[in-house]
């Protein structure tokens, strides 16, 4: 079967003779004679060969292709003809018939591209013959991108480039003719710099020895000098006629015309600028761009370097023209065999024809290099000369061609031209990563970064745009390479969006700025700024400049928003977006690491399969175009085509990859912040010095010296390098410091610093010249030169015969500069020839002359660019210049330029960047009224947050919250319209959802922005927008438990308070509510929507979740809520107690760590409650806050003592203030003891609670120590602490726990004397002692006997009250007391050793308080009172319990009769007391004489278990007795003396009951074991004192009820005298007891009104006198009567009131003449007979035994009543006087008992 390729060429050789032969006929009207015609002729030899093949690939591609080539070169066709072989020659690529691995492919590709770029035409028509020039586009375009195009030349490619240029830029042309070239040459581009990767960078040795030079121009020109010298038209001509010479010659465009006069036919050519394989013309032939050397008028860049003396571009070295050399890629090595064909790619191996590049490289486009290194490469020979295929050289060219178009100081671009460069140099920056290649990165670093530079000056919006677009590709992709070029170009943009020009465009402004938005995406570019630039010594501070700009750019000065400034805000938030996210990531990675390492095990093994077979998808795709053999659409797709299969892509980074180099400024590759801060302050002080250098260089250097940053003494070496290196320096300065006489040192180290080894002179002395001013003065410049010239001299091996000749040569070179390029000299003369230069030279180099060829060389350089002296150059010249000094830099290591992982330095960056991006935030969020906007600020916002939670940025976080916290309107708005306003304005709204949820997410860095949110919450309160809950606080008192904080009975506080509005909008009549201002729906509206975003807000979450805080910013929340409280004249207590309310809400959330911030709210709380003088809100609050706290608290053991301390801020109050809030007290501590009693342990604490209970349930005043004296706190400091407030103030002397225990009073003496003086009766009455303040320093724990030394009130114990100053109580608050208490009572568990005593006195405090159902009578004296508290304390010294009792009584002489006349409380306070009241208060009488029963009963057994425990509990250090003394000093005696107290109540039924249980409780089984000393004290504290209390007028209106009282009182006495006689007669004092009774009995006698006691006590009497006299008594064998002392005593009292008993009686005893005596003859008292003399040793003891037993001696014992044992002259005790006075002393004015002494 016969190839179908051959039936289609036979198909295209029909097509073209056909056309060929028409076309002769319709000329000639003659047949062609197919064997005279040279094109027929060679078609009809082709068909013959076809015929007789089976496979086109049996021929050569060229025997199918030249016929039709040929016609493409022929003059003589015409364009239709030219353009159908043209198609079919297109038709051939399309469909492969070239088979690329043919050894003829690659010349069968040359002779098409020969031919095609040379295409000959006749001319018809301009229309038809663009068709041909389209058609010569679409060959050149398939033929390079398809796969055989790999075998064109270097040269080829540079034909088809410059052919589609030259119609691309031919003006004449039409627009869619050029618009396809255009196309064309993009496609082509992409092609080429696709394929960069697998072409490789030839070595430098290869350069230049077999060099052939591509040079490609803009305009078509031939290399005749003629057209050389001619200024070249911008339009060069396009239809050319061959004149005989072979010049081709412009023919006026009137030839167009086919009627043109001339008759000669018009041939169309398209000529190119051939490509010239001409040696190379030097330097001289145009020296580098017309920029460098203006002379030039060729805009054609040669790659020639502009200068030689370019030291450091050594990449463009000499001439770089484009070699021939091999130029491939490394890939699979090849033998260099044909055998390595189809088969070698495994995707290819049915398809001969469908061959794609990939194979024709493997075979013609690689080396083979034979392991000795020696390198074969495959070519094809042609005439000789070997076909390399095109590779980097004709790249290079095209990229050096591009860059020239975009000059735009050479004359010859056009607009059009340049924007085409640019457009191009975008594609081929697209399309390849130039960066690798050497020779076209230095093209880059110069000339076109120069040139696009230039363009951003120009006011041509397409090329600016343009030129912005290819410098962000540049630096996107090789910045590491341009460190100077990105600052200059970063710094244009800058001038550009800071100009003030009012001619710039704002469009111009606004491209800049995105362009900066968009180099700032690139990952890690602005940290790589701050880096390289603001942390390099010498650039500027590119980064916080940058940051400022924006930042300032982003305000508005109109007020009006524009995209400038939004943009500039995106271009800050782009820092802050990045930032952001690595901080997710490390969120993220750090809690997912675990799992993360797991799961990266396995999806990497997932995605390396995943990854090939992707690629090998790929493959089989593309392999598909090679079946189809269609050419790719791109010229990208056909370089991924030809790449596959190769594995070279990259190769070249492998070579670069060397260790990581680091500038020498860093430590590491990565410094730390420590040393980047190090950096920047000592570049501050650089840029200091430098200023002042620049003034005057002494100073400069003297100021680093001063900050050390240069070494003192000066070290010449290091000052000549940093003026080197320092580019800020001022040049003249720099000179003139060298240049001066006294550092001729310094001059030397700094030519030292010059590289001049290999450098002409003038070279040498150019780069010499770029560093300083040189001065005008010739001596100052003689030292210059010499200095410089023994340099090079020195170091290019003395070239010279002697230093001078050097010198001189260096002065002539100087001079010839001035002269060639100084305009002033100029004008005068004409300039130096290079003959004259020569002249001037002759002979002095030692007398010889200097190598002429050098001179010639020098006089070039100089002519060609002059050596430009610094600062004093303008225009281009200093523009070259300032760019030369920009590359010298660049190629020191200072052009090193670090490339960083994105994220690093995220910290620092954000540091410098927040403040100005949230201030712009601010600013945009403020004007804009665009929901996006306003959205995009909002998230900006929490990203800063987020960052700042991240690392821990209080400050940022803190500013944020203060600037969101001001847009939500609610501090700056009135309470009033807050609702209105805050409710109508979405953006507050936003910025209040913002702030709440912000501080929700990252309270935890929140430190001073509390204070704002808690502002914003209190107008939220006082607007009445908070949700319910947060307004409802616990209460006691409520019966639901709760309170609201909004009382809305205090509109006054807020003027019209929005409450009081609201009432008057409800009361008014509809007529006149439209005239009087109420809630308009709008209004209502507004409202709703503000209630539901607070309710979105959640700022109840802010309390529940401050448990998650850090201590630090929950301290700082604290501190905000304290410091609310506003100052004095807008201070409101609502406010106060919502932000206390919120405070205490948060303390008990964060109950885990309360003690940290414990302290904190006592001292609030302290300042509340103590420091206030009047009841209200807000104390109460504080108060029942307080007792909220000890309930929740208490169960935490590491603060439920510093709790319980703080509870005695409550007696710390104001006595007055705290009975206002005492019913709150009453019930919480109800609640506090009910919850957790079982958790106090501790005496102090249960004194506490005690004293408490007593102070507000029956009104005792606080125990003074807790009072504040007026001088010591109100200017205190604050708050005291709890510790503080121990026993040690200097202003109080009786500081202790206010209660004695009687086993004190009667053991201890104290070491204070009192003088015996008027005021002892009122010293002893009063209750009081002043004490040494000695007592208080017994801190150890004494022996049990002598008890804890503390000083105390003295307490009088033979009175049946604590003597304390009841003050008003509230009734609720006693029965909620009582109630507690006997909670305690009754539940065992509850009373400990700990709080029995206290316990016991509370009771009795109770007793005392509720005394007659609580009404007190105020026309009572005193006098019956004794303090006499009756606990006993065991505790150690040190303790501190605060004396608890009644107020302190200072100077002990109060008179006692002046008791505080008390108004009924009941009446006062409580209007509302229920009229069961009386019931209730005797239910509470009934209570307390229940419990007072009950512990009594049980007081024994409780004790022996607590002794029991303690024996166990060996080192417990204080010791508990079970026997009955203890028990009764302790227990028995306080609580009968209580219930005693309960026997004297007005109330009959209390009365009563009381006495049964007195009566019950003094025979209880118990007491029996209690010995003679305790019944004694037994009648002197419980009975006597009762009976001389009910002798008083107790209860009017019941005098019936009275007379049974007393008389069962006396009863009483007898019984348990009668009990207990036998003990009782073992004291000594018996006598003295007896007489008191018989004294009670005469009282009683005489008391009553009834006969009833007229009756009773006689019989009682009797009946005593009878046991006694029973049990012997009354009988002394020694006496001469036979009856004792007591015998006559005794009847000698019971004379006076019953003269008849003892007759009744004792019948038989009866003396006649004594009794006659007795009877007879009343003595006056002073005399009346006393057996014993009444004196009586002072006592010293407890002891009476100093002194003889004689009756009346125990006087100066402990009996005495109210005083305390003390060496004073001895108070009888008036009952026994009386005895002796036979006169009844009833008359008497004042009460006879044992009270009167403490009247």
């Amino acid at each position: 079967m016969v190839d179908k390729n051959i039936y289609i060429v036979q198909g295209e050789i029909g097509a073209v003779v056909g056309a060929i032969k028409r076309n002769s006929r319709w000329n000639t009207h003659t047949p062609l004679d197919e064997e005279q015609d040279p094109l027929l002729n060679s078609f009809g030899h082709l068909k013959e060969v076809l015929n007789n093949i089976k496979e086109l690939s049996d021929v050569e591609p060229n025997i199918f292709l030249r016929p039709f080539l040929e016609v493409v070169r022929s003059e003589d066709t015409t364009g239709p003809i030219t353009g159908l072989a043209l198609t079919s020659v297109n038709k051939f690529l399309s469909y492969g018939l070239i088979d690329a691995n043919h050894e003829a492919a690659a010349e069968a590709i040359e002779n098409m591209a020969d031919a095609v770029t040379h295409a000959r035409f006749v001319g018809t028509d301009p229309a038809s013959d663009e068709v041909v020039l389209m058609k010569i586009l679409q060959v050149l375009r398939t033929l390079l991108l398809t796969p055989v195009g790999a075998h064109l030349t270097n040269e080829s490619v540079c034909e088809i480039m410059q052919s589609c240029f030259r119609i691309c830029f031919e003006m004449r042309l039409s627009e869619l003719l050029r618009k396809s070239a255009e196309h064309t040459l993009v496609d082509m581009v992409q092609l080429l710099f696709s394929r960069l990767p697998q072409f490789k960078e030839e070595a430098k040795s290869y350069v230049g020895a077999n060099m052939k030079k591509l040079k490609m121009r803009a305009g078509g020109m031939s290399e005749s000098s003629k057209w050389k010298k001619q200024k070249r038209s911008p339009r060069p001509p396009r239809h050319m006629v061959r004149s005989p010479s072979g010049q081709m010659e412009p023919t006026q465009s009137s030839t167009l015309n086919n009627n043109s006069v001339s008759g000669e036919r018009r041939i169309i050519v398209l000529v190119l600028s051939q490509l010239s394989i001409s040696p190379s013309f030097g330097s001289s032939d145009s020296a580098g761009s017309s920029i460098s050397s203006p002379t030039t008028t060729d805009s054609g860049l040669d790659t020639c370097s502009k200068a030689t003396s370019r030291e450091d571009l050594s990449d463009l070295e000499q001439c770089s023209s484009s070699a021939t050399t091999p130029s491939t890629s490394e890939g699979r090595q090849v033998e260099p065999a044909q055998s390595a064909s189809v088969e070698s790619i495994p995707e290819v191996l049915d398809y001969k024809e469908s061959v794609t590049e990939s194979e024709s490289t493997s075979v013609h486009d690689m080396d083979y290099v034979n392991p000795r290194g020696v390198r074969f490469t495959q070519s094809t020979q042609r005439d000789g000369a070997s076909l390399t295929p095109y590779g980097l050289p004709c790249l290079r060219e095209l990229y050096r061609f591009l860059i020239s178009l975009t000059n735009p100081h050479d004359r010859h671009n056009t607009d059009t031209m340049m924007h085409m460069g640019l457009q191009l140099l975008t594609v081929a920056l697209e399309s390849g990563h130039i960066a690798n290649y050497q020779s076209l990165l230095g093209l880059v670093k110069d000339e076109l970064c120069r040139h696009l530079f230039q363009l951003l000056s120009l006011e041509r919006m397409n090329l600016y745009a343009s030129s912005i677009r290819v410098c962000f590709l540049l630096f996107e992709s090789m910045r590491m390479h341009l460190k100077f070029q990105l600052e200059m170009y970063l710094k244009k943009l800058m001038d550009i969006i800071t100009s003030e020009n009012i001619k710039m465009p704002y469009e111009m402004k606004e491209m800049a700025l995105e362009a900066l938005v968009q180099l700032w995406r690139i990952p890690s570019f602005v940290t790589e700024l701050y880096i390289n630039y603001d942390c390099d010594f010498y650039c500027s501070n590119l980064f916080e400049d940058l940051t400022k700009l924006l930042s300032k750019n982003a305000f508005p000065v109109s007020g009006q928003l524009y995209t400038t400034h939004l943009l500039s805000l995106e271009a800050l938030l782009t820092v802050i977006d990045s930032t952001e996210a690595h901080c997710q990531d490390k969120v993220v990675s750090s809690t997912a690491q675990q799992d993360q390492s797991e799961t990266l095990l396995a999806e990497g093994e997932g995605s390396t399969k995943n990854g090939t077979n992707t690629l090998a998808g790929k493959h089989n795709q593309l392999s598909l175009y090679g079946h189809l053999m269609c050419p790719p659409t791109s010229g990208h797709l056909m370089a991924e085509r030809m790449r596959l299969g190769r594995q070279d892509k990259g190769d070249n980074d492998s070579a670069e990859k060397k260790a990581p180099k680091k500038p020498q400024r860093f430590s590491s590759c990565l410094p730390d912040s420590q040393e980047l801060m190090e950096i920047r302050t000592k570049k501050k002080l650089l840029i200091t010095g430098t200023e002042q250098f620049n003034q005057k260089p002494k100073k400069g250097i003297q100021f680093l010296q001063d900050r050390g940053l240069l070494s003192n003494p000066m070290d010449n070496n290091q000052v000549a390098q940093w003026l080197r290196e320092n580019p800020r320096l001022d040049k003249k300065m720099i000179g003139e410091y060298i240049s001066d006489r006294k550092n001729m040192e310094l001059l030397d180290s700094f030519v030292n610093t010059f590289a001049f080894q290999g450098l002409r002179i003038d070279e040498a002395l150019r780069l010499y010249l770029e560093a300083f001013r040189l001065p005008g003065e010739a001596p100052v410049i003689q030292r210059l030169l010499e200095t410089f010239t023994d340099n090079w001299h020195k170091v290019n091996g003395s070239p010279f015969m002697t230093n001078d000749a050097g010198f001189a040569l260096a002065y002539a070179v100087i001079m010839l500069n001035t002269d060639q390029h100084n305009h002033n000299v100029r004008k005068q003369n004409i300039p130096m020839t290079v003959e004259q230069f020569k002249k001037n030279l002759k002979g002095v180099n030692g007398n010889k002359d200097f190598d002429q060829d050098m001179l010639e060389d020098i006089y070039t350089a100089i002519k060609s660019e002059e050596i430009v002296m610094p600062d004093e150059q303008t225009g281009l010249v200093k523009e070259n210049y300032v760019w030369s000094v920009l590359l010298h830099r660049g190629a020191t290591p200072e052009g090193f330029f670090l490339h960083l992982p994105p994220g690093s330095y995220d910290n620092e960056l954000f540091t410098m960047t927040w403040g100005p991006t949230i201030a712009a935030l601010s600013y945009v969020f403020d004007k804009s009224l665009d929901d996006n906007i306003i959205q995009k600020a909002i998230t900006g916002f929490r990203k800063c947050a987020m960052i700042a939670a991240h690392y821990g940025f209080s400050d940022v976080f803190d500013n944020l919250i203060i600037s969101l916290c001001k847009f939500t309107t609610l501090s700056s708005e009135s309470v009033e319209n807050l609702p209105t306003v805050f409710g109508s304005n979405s953006k507050a709204q936003t910025a209040a959802k913002t702030v709440f949820n912000l501080a929700h997410r990252h309270g935890n860095i929140l430190r001073e922005g509390w204070k704002n949110i808690m502002d914003s919450m209190l107008q939220l309160f006082r607007a009445e927008l908070l949700p319910k809950a947060m307004v409802e606080v616990e209460d006691f008192v409520e019966p639901n438990g709760k309170i609201s904080l909004q009382r809305e009975e205090t509109p006054s506080n807020r003027g019209e308070s929005a409450v009081l509005s609201f009432v008057n909008w409800l009361t008014l009549s509809g007529a006149e509510q439209s005239g009087l201002r109420g809630p308009s729906t709008e209004n209502q509206e507004a409202k709703q929507a503000a209630v539901l975003c607070i309710k979105h807000c959640d700022p109840e979450k802010l309390i529940t979740e401050s448990k998650f805080l850090q201590l630090e910013s929950l301290q700082e929340l604290m501190k905000a809520l304290i410091s609310v409280t506003p100052d004095e004249e807008t201070y409101d207590e609502e406010d106060a107690a919502f932000c206390l309310e919120m405070l205490l809400r948060i303390v008990l959330e964060n109950r885990d760590r309360v003690s940290c911030v414990w302290q904190t709210v006592r001292d609030h709380l302290y300042h509340l409650c103590v420091h206030t003088n009047e009841s209200c809100f807000l104390v109460e609050r504080a108060v029942v806050g307080l007792l909220r706290l000890a309930i929740r608290l208490l169960r935490r053991e590491d603060i439920s003592s510093q709790v319980l301390l703080s509870l005695r801020l409550l007696l710390m109050m104001k006595p007055h203030v705290l009975s206002r809030v005492s019913r709150e007290v009453a019930y919480g501590l109800h609640e506090l003891l009910k919850t957790n009693a079982a958790n106090i342990h501790c005496t102090d604490d249960w004194y506490t609670l005690f004293s408490l209970l007593e102070c507000i349930g029956a009104g005792v005043k606080p125990p003074a120590s807790f009072q504040l004296t007026s001088t010591t706190t109100d200017n205190d400091t604050g708050a005291q602490s709890d510790s503080e407030l121990s026993p040690h103030h200097p202003s109080e002397v009786n500081v202790d726990r206010g209660y004695t225990s009687d086993s004190e009073v009667y053991t201890e003496h104290s070491k204070t004397r009192i003088p015996r003086s008027q005021t002892d009766v009122d010293v002893a009455s009063s209750g009081w002692l002043v004490v040494g303040k000695d007592d208080l320093e017994s801190s150890k724990i004494p022996p049990v006997s002598s008890k804890a030394q503390l000083n105390h009130p003295l307490v009088n114990q033979y009175s049946l009250t604590l003597g304390q100053d009841l003050g008003q109580h509230d009734t609720k608050s006693l029965i909620k007391c009582v109630e507690t208490l006997s909670f305690i009572v009754r539940d065992a568990a509850h009373v400990t050793p700990d709080n029995f005593e206290l316990c016991v006195r509370a009771i009795r405090v109770f007793v005392e308080a509720s005394l007659n159902g609580g009404y007190r009578n105020h026309d009572k004296k005193k006098s019956h009172k004794y303090d006499s508290s009756k606990y006993r304390l065991r505790k150690k010294a040190g303790g501190r319990e605060k004396e608890g009792g009644g107020g302190m009584r200072r100077g002990g002489s109060r008179a006692s009769s002046q008791r505080p006349s008390r108004s009924h409380s009941d009446d006062e306070e409580d209007e509302g007391v229920p009229a069961s009241y009386h019931t209730v208060s005797l239910q509470v009488s009934q209570d307390l004489l229940d419990l007072m029963h009950t512990l009594h009963t049980r007081a024994a057994s409780i004790y022996s278990s607590w002794a029991e425990e303690q024996r166990h509990l060996e080192a417990s250090g204080r010791k508990i007795e079970a026997d009955s003394q203890t028990l009764w000093t302790s227990c028995w005696c306080p609580l009968l003396q209580g219930i005693a107290w309960l026997c004297c109540d007005a109330r009959r039924q209390v009365r009563m009951q009381a006495l049964t249980y007195l009566q019950r409780a003094l025979l209880v089984h118990d007491l029996q074991t209690l010995d003679a000393t305790e019944w004694e004290s037994c009648f002197n504290k419980v009975l006597f004192p009762l009976l001389t209390k009910l002798l008083d007028n107790i209860s009017p209106a019941d005098v019936g009820g009275m007379e049974e009282t007393r008389m069962r009182a006396c009863t009483l006495l007898s019984k348990v005298f009668l009990q207990h006689l036998s003990p009782l007669l073992s004291l000594p004092t018996f006598a003295a007891l007896w007489l008191t009774i018989l004294d009670f009995m005469d009282k009683y006698m005489h008391a009553g009104s009834s006969d009833l006691l007229l009756e009773a006590i006689p019989e009682s009497l009797k009946n005593m006198l009878l046991v006694m006299d029973t049990a012997g008594i009354f009988h002394n064998a020694d006496s001469r009567t036979g009856f004792s002392d007591l015998w006559e005593i005794t009847w000698e009292r019971i004379v006076c009131f019953l003269p008849h008993l003892r007759e009744e009686l004792f019948k038989q005893t009866v003396i006649p003449g004594k009794q006659q005596t007795y009877r007879s003859s009343p003595v006056p008292r002073s005399l009346s007979p006393m057996p014993v003399p009444l004196t009586a040793s002072p006592a010293q003891g407890p002891s009476p035994l100093s002194q003889s037993p004689l009756i009346l001696q125990p006087l100066a014992s402990p009996l005495q009543v109210g005083v305390p044992p003390m060496s004073l002259p001895i108070i009888l005790n008036p009952a026994l006087i009386e005895a002796t006075s036979p006169v009844p002393l009833l008359p008497s004015p004042r009460p006879t008992s044992p009270s009167d002494e403490v009247k």
